[in-house]
């Protein structure tokens, strides 16, 4: 008798901003897999994927009746909603929620799960996880608060070792003429930064600084902050538009440290940042974020500093421009971490083996 061939599972993937471009791009190493939040490699486990046909909204509303009509419109067979957010999912999960959904719906969660303002606000957040088969997060302190607010049970909620796709970045160092030499730092993301912090402890130093951001992000005017300081020759800010890893991953290629100086926010801000630098072997200067799953600190892959804190960014930069060989030590010990413990390969497989217990028999 044959042996049963497992049943195969099919996915509707769901970004809120990339598009099937994306894909395709990482399939000529101009895209990060792990931007893709592990989809090019879940075909390896039998996973097949619907791309969701983006289109961005300026209107929540908007984005999610157009999400909705797409997925309840959607003719091709698929067995798991699997989102990399749930904002403009929203109704889906409200239907899934009432049992008029029948897909398991599994999404990123990426803040913890928190108690609303008030009692009705609260009821209806209660009632919408109630639509959400599983949740993946970035870290257990994000796990721990999310049981703390007793709205969703620990069994939904799932830690992924989320890392950098290090086939991409290794392609990208090996396109880098042979007689770089890596100067400076440099700041890449956009994300809740706390621009003002860094600039003043950059403008205290004489160390180059390259700072790529968007003008303006979730109502930070970062080109106002900017223009309100007095800033020396050492100090370049280039703003940029849009979504484009592989063209700031070569900047950062180039430098020799990345900073990432950020607000306080209850999430994982600046982690895309810090996995890009594990892949590149650089270390990092970061604010001390509790909600990051990895200690960077601990780990020796560089120094941490408080929100806020100018004078302990100021004695950072002069630690790692003083001490060369130390800086090296990090790098390598960034490289170590994401080959070991956190990469895309590493987080696709778990990804896949959740994903698949929702395969039907």
């Amino acid at each position: 008798m044959a042996e049963k061939r497992p049943t195969p599972l099919t996915i509707y993937f769901y970004h809120t901003r990339l598009t099937r471009e994306s894909y395709e791009e990482w399939k000529q190493f101009r895209f990060p897999g792990h931007i893709l939040y592990g989809l090019p490699l879940l075909e390896k486990y039998g996973i097949r994927s619907v791309m969701h046909p983006y289109k961005a909204f300026a209107s929540r509303w908007k984005l999610m009746l157009y999400t909705t009509r797409k997925i309840l419109c959607c003719r091709e067979k698929y067995d798991v909603l699997y989102g990399t957010s749930f904002r403009g999912l929203e109704l889906i999960v409200f239907l899934r929620a009432l049992g008029l959904y029948r897909k398991p719906v599994v999404i990123w969660h990426h803040s913890a799960v928190s108690r609303a303002s008030n009692r009705f606000r609260e009821a209806v957040s209660r009632f919408f996880y109630r639509g959400l088969d599983q949740m993946f997060l970035f870290s257990r302190k994000l796990i721990q608060d999310s049981i703390a607010s007793r709205k969703v049970p620990e069994s939904k909620l799932q830690l992924i070792h989320w890392g950098p796709d290090l086939a991409f970045y290794d392609h990208l160092l090996g396109e880098l003429p042979v007689s770089l030499s890596r100067h400076g730092f440099i700041s890449t993301g956009k994300e809740r930064r706390d621009v003002k912090t860094m600039l003043e402890a950059f403008a205290r130093t004489n160390e180059e600084l390259e700072v790529y951001i968007a003008e303006e992000s979730n109502g930070i005017s970062y080109r106002r902050i900017a223009d309100s300081l007095c800033l020396p020759q050492n100090i370049r800010i280039h703003y940029t538009e849009g979504v484009i890893p592989y063209v700031l991953a070569r900047k950062v290629a180039e430098a020799r440290f990345i900073v990432i100086c950020c607000l306080d926010y209850p999430y994982t801000v600046g982690l895309t940042t810090l996995v890009e630098a594990f892949a590149l072997g650089m270390p990092v200067i970061c604010t001390r974020n509790p909600y990051f799953e990895m200690d960077i600190d601990k780990e020796e892959i560089g120094i941490t500093v408080p929100y806020g804190d100018t004078e302990g960014w100021v004695n950072a930069i002069r630690y790692l421009t003083a001490h060369p060989e130390e800086a090296e030590r990090m790098g390598r010990n960034a490289r170590r971490l994401a080959e070991e413990r956190f990469n895309l390969e590493i987080f696709s497989g778990e990804i896949a083996n959740t994903l698949l217990k929702f395969r039907s028999e």
